[in-house]
């Protein structure tokens, strides 16, 4: 995929519009293929993910004549640091992801990021020093109490929802801080990943315990897939940002948790009870007033 001009100040662009939408759309739909890989361990399912991605990325730098940028990456020492780090974060959030999905959590996982653009906004206050609107502190404070009547309601805390926040949460920041563009950047976060990868399915297909070529056609298909379904979409999101308005980007990462929200409950049947219900309903609540303060900053 070739770097794209970037539109006028403030504007959004049709062709950031369809990169973003689709990027959404699969991420959306992606509950449904990992529900067909349930049977598989989801570590083997994560290697396979930065295994068969890193073609896929390598080729949308090689076609976009990007390279020289990841060859000066790789003589940064403190550059492949950060993106080990980051690399590892994703793997962890990959891993809940898989685990949410396979074993009946797939609502917690559209929980987690609905709260995530809240605790963006966190984040950047904690960290950076970015001062929140009153909207945005409100939403936030929203989303708190959401977390804490469904711990109360359900006796438990949404863990899978929180890990997730979290791990994306922190992925986001720090890929911020990596000098290097966000195609580039995903390969080598890929490439790191590659050799613990290749030593675990490796170890898998010498113990007889790998799926890939060993199972049925259709698994091995499915696992050669995670590398389109993991890198397409990323990529995809990466060139869209670049072409829209941030409040543009903001309103449309609630597609991905809505499809996974209703995948859960009306495909997968996952029990939608009263607790759901109140800390859901309290999560939209949250969303619209954070939707409400970037236009009105969008506005101002």
């Amino acid at each position: 995929m070739t770097d794209l001009p970037p539109p006028p100040r403030n504007q959004d662009s049709l062709a950031g519009f369809g990169f973003a939408l689709s990027a959404y759309l699969l991420w959306g739909f992606l509950p449904v293929y990992m529900k067909a890989l349930a049977h598989i361990p989801p570590v083997e399912i994560i290697a396979h993910r930065a295994l068969w991605a890193l073609p896929v990325a390598g080729l949308v730098l090689v076609a976009s004549g990007r390279t020289a940028d990841l060859k000066r990456a790789l003589r940064t020492p403190r550059m492949i640091g950060m993106a080990a780090v980051t690399a590892a974060l994703i793997s962890v959030n990959w891993g809940i992801y898989i685990w949410a999905i396979v074993s009946g959590h797939a609502l917690d996982a559209a929980l987690g990021y609905y709260i995530n653009p809240l605790f963006s906004i966190f984040l950047g206050a904690v960290l950076l020093g970015e001062r929140p609107s009153g909207l945005q502190k409100a939403a936030i404070a929203l989303a708190a109490l959401a977390v804490v009547v469904l711990t109360v309601q359900l006796g438990r805390l949404p863990m899978v929802a929180l890990a997730l926040m979290l791990s994306w949460g922190a992925y986001a920041y720090l890929k911020k801080q990596l000098p290097i563009g966000p195609n580039q950047g995903f390969f080598l976060e890929v490439l790191l990943l590659t050799p613990p990868a290749l030593i675990w399915l490796g170890w898998l297909a010498f113990t007889g315990q790998g799926h890939f070529l060993a199972g049925s056609a259709r698994d091995t298909g499915l696992l050669l897939g995670c590398g389109l379904v993991t890198a397409v979409p990323l990529i995809l999101y990466a060139n869209g940002a670049k072409l829209l308005r941030l409040s543009t980007i903001g309103i449309m990462q609630y597609i991905a948790p809505t499809m996974i929200f209703l995948t859960a409950v009306f495909v997968f049947g996952e029990p939608f009870g009263q607790a759901q219900a109140i800390g859901f309903a309290m999560i939209w609540a949250a969303l619209v007033l954070y939707s409400v303060s970037m236009f009105r900053s969008r506005a101002g």
